[in-house]
């Protein structure tokens, strides 16, 4: 998932490593030398063969947690990023493997694993979903174990994985967008090389920065490591950075890309929410609001024509909109449309809805309601998994959302590199098939943007090589059961299974 900058107040911790007396300064690969020291050593990889009930049938596969390391250009090791495999013997090499990330940054690859698309899944995500839930967990009917066997990664400082050296280079090295690209492609390429997969088809599968993450992968994979990659599905993308610039901005395109979704949600709840409906909200939203928009006070009927249809979508207070101008944020949203039943709303599903702990403070005073639910059922899942289960024992802490590492990402400026290499990646290879994936509530990655940069696409990406599909449900629109369902068919015809 991508942390939303709207969610304040997040615990943050920083990466303490000890100091040591010495006689001379110290060069990187000595302190790292010294850091890797303080860490218990990693398990040797270890696996164990499982079933999954997958579309009727019963699915013999083996879960490999496993652990490969981060080398920098003279060979040292320093960093060690551990994944979870599912791998159906007998496949031969025209089975596909997929690669699922995850985003944050700080997120690891549980929520596509356990949410989405690996063969178990624990429940979270949805309305009623409570941290207390036993974290068990079941068959995932939804799984995609049946036409493509699965790798999830999890970068460098979340899941089990681990810098091996000091903050400075940790963060140099892996806390920063262009190096996180080329050392998670090395990753993809040595998997591959490690389990002899190269002649197998390649997938790559990226949820929010995830799907920042991907198209930038699949480009570099292509063009400087040497694999190419078959498909891309992108679920809940940040995309593209730049088209939500703030409330201050002036351009349209942040109140265009947040409406829509806040249009879902108001139809859902009243029951009303269909494709033909939604249809109609992005019209209006392409013409009219932004038109609008534009003219501002030099149309008061402009103003006005505006404020009424911004209240008649979202269901909120007209004086509230009023005074906003028609211009509604994401953050007073939330805070505003369930505020009668002393609740907020979620900006990964602004119908999932938590107890607003502080109803009377001018600004939202707690973390997302969804983000503070989900840490116990995935962390405890997935640890539970692969000590138990999978008897891949440490006593490594697991960090399924690590704010330590969101905190330190150096973010450079916005910018539209994912689409770009979208682009280039598609023009290179004209078989690349591409799924974008979106909930209709989401206003942490609105589906919006991706059909104004779709709508963009030059010829080449014609709908049948980009497609985008949206769903019932928020961010995680997997977690409802329909809408996993739905999502699963239409990546299995991307596959061609």
């Amino acid at each position: 998932m991508h942390f939303k900058p709207l969610i304040a107040a997040l615990a943050c911790a920083t990466l303490a490593m000890p100091a040591f007396a010495q006689d001379k300064p110290q060069t990187a690969a000595e302190k790292g030398a010294d850091d890797s020291n303080q860490f218990p050593p990693l398990p040797d990889d270890k696996s164990v063969d499982q079933t999954v009930q997958i579309a009727g049938r019963t699915i013999r596969y083996k879960a490999t947690v496993g652990t490969i390391p981060v080398r920098d250009d003279k060979g040292n090791e320093i960093g060690q990023v551990v994944y979870t495999a599912y791998t159906v013997p007998g496949g031969g090499a025209d089975r596909p493997v997929t690669f699922a990330f995850n985003g944050g940054p700080g997120a690891s690859s549980v929520y596509l694993n356990m949410g989405a698309i690996g063969p178990k899944r624990v429940p979270f995500g949805d309305q009623g979903d409570s941290p207390s839930d036993a974290p068990v967990t079941t068959d995932n009917p939804n799984s995609w174990l049946d036409f493509t066997d699965l790798v999830f990664i999890d970068p460098i400082g979340t899941g089990f994985s681990r810098s091996l050296v000091d903050p400075d280079e940790t963060k140099k090295h892996f806390y920063a967008n262009d190096p996180d690209i080329e050392y998670l492609s090395k990753v993809v390429f040595d998997w591959l090389v490690k389990e002899e997969r190269l002649r197998s088809p390649k997938y790559l599968v990226g949820e929010s920065y995830g799907g920042y993450r991907v198209p930038r992968i699949a480009h570099e994979l292509q063009s400087q490591i040497g694999v190419g990659v078959n498909g891309m599905v992108l679920v809940s993308p940040y995309l593209d950075p730049a088209s939500g610039a703030g409330s201050t901005a002036l351009s349209p395109l942040p109140w265009m890309v947040d409406l829509p979704s806040m249009a879902a949600a108001h139809l859902e709840r009243e029951g009303r929410l269909t494709p033909e409906a939604m249809a109609q909200v992005e019209a209006y939203t392409r013409g009219q609001f932004a038109t609008d928009l534009l003219q501002g006070r030099s149309d008061p009927a402009a103003v006005a024509r505006l404020v009424d249809r911004v209240t008649e979508l979202t269901g909120l207070d007209r004086n509230l909109v009023a005074k906003m101008g028609g211009r509604v944020d994401a953050g007073t949203y939330l805070r505003e449309v369930h505020r009668a039943e002393g609740k907020i709303g979620s900006v990964y599903d602004s119908n999932v809805t938590g107890f607003d702990p502080f109803p009377w403070a001018a600004q939202q005073q707690s973390n997302d309601p969804l983000l503070e639910t989900l840490i116990a059922p995935t962390t405890s899942a997935m640890v539970d998994f692969v000590t138990r289960v999978v008897g891949w024992k440490t006593t490594a802490r697991y960090h399924a959302l690590s704010y330590a590492v969101n905190q330190a990402w150096d973010r450079g400026q916005p910018d539209d590199a994912p689409v770009q290499d979208l682009r280039k990646a598609i023009a290179n290879d004209p078989k690349m098939a591409v799924m974008i994936a979106h909930g209709w509530d989401d206003l942490s990655c609105p589906f919006f943007a991706s059909r104004l940069i779709v709508d963009q696409m030059p010829s080449f990406g014609m709908a049948q090589r980009v497609k985008l599909d949206v769903y019932p449900g928020g961010h995680m629109f997997y977690s409802r059961p329909d809408s996993g369902a739905r999502f699963r068919a239409d990546a299995k015809a991307l596959y061609g299974r």
